[in-house]
């Protein structure tokens, strides 16, 4: 059996991904749900991307966890590939890109989506310098799988985003192409938190060079929607 560490996307924290964890440990697996650093109770709001990479690190670190299979939904995408980066060989066994961005040196995440999207959170960063995500875009394009109750549900368990997460340019030794982990990409075909001109797939998923692709029906919170099944596609992604 494996190790597993969910690592939460963007306006999430851990506990959001129990449930999907649960159906993973249910098939006897060892599984991790840490919050990244700026989504945690108390958090300063001006946390930034290396901070955040940094959290994750350092719980590998603190748990003593090696040969895991490091799973990333969404902007935690931009924290596997830190985290990859830094760590010793032999913590990671397997990196997988759950509808995730994958960044190059130099890359923040606002620079994989839409100006528009940018625009947006520009407009949208608070005094204290983090985002919300805004209901209309939540219901319509990221719980599309979900009836309006359970949308709303959902939406009133996310957390402010540190905005510096979005905007702060990773710093990497080498692309993720070059990485000596093996690499999945997990595409749910049902996201459409990326518009059709922006796609994850293959847009994002071909820079991890020699990758794994497993699909399925779903949004992108098929955290929320079917745990079940994120979690069978998890598992299937991150096998041997």
């Amino acid at each position: 059996m494996a190790t597993y560490v969910l690592v939460h996307g963007a306006w999430h924290h851990g506990d959001l991904m129990r449930e999907v964890g649960d159906q993973i440990a249910a098939e006897g697996h060892v599984v991790h749900t840490p919050t990244v650093a700026g989504n945690r109770p108390g958090d300063r709001p001006d946390t930034g991307l290396d901070e955040a990479i940094a959290s994750i690190v350092r719980y590998l670190h603190d748990e003593a966890l090696s040969d895991v299979i490091l799973v990333g939904h969404s902007y935690a995408g931009m924290i596997i590939t830190g985290v990859a980066d830094r760590v010793d060989a032999g913590v990671i066994r397997r990196l997988v890109y759950w509808n995730a961005f994958v960044p190059e040196d130099g890359e923040a995440l606002n620079d994989l989506v839409p100006d528009y999207f940018t625009a947006m959170f520009d407009d949208m960063a608070r005094s204290d310098g983090t985002v919300m995500m805004p209901f209309p875009i939540w219901r319509e394009a990221l719980t599309n799988d979900m009836t309006y109750e359970a949308s709303l549900d959902a939406y009133e368990k996310l957390v402010p985003q540190p905005y510096r997460t979005f905007t702060d340019k990773i710093s990497l030794t080498r692309p993720p192409a070059a990485f000596d982990i093996p690499k999945s990409y997990l595409n749910f075909t049902d996201d459409t938190g990326m518009p059709p001109s922006h796609p994850w797939h293959p847009r994002l998923s071909q820079k991890l060079g020699l990758f794994r692709l497993v699909q399925g029906p779903g949004s992108h919170e098929i955290c929320f929607s079917n745990p079940s099944y994120a979690a069978q596609k998890i598992v299937r992604a991150g096998r041997d």
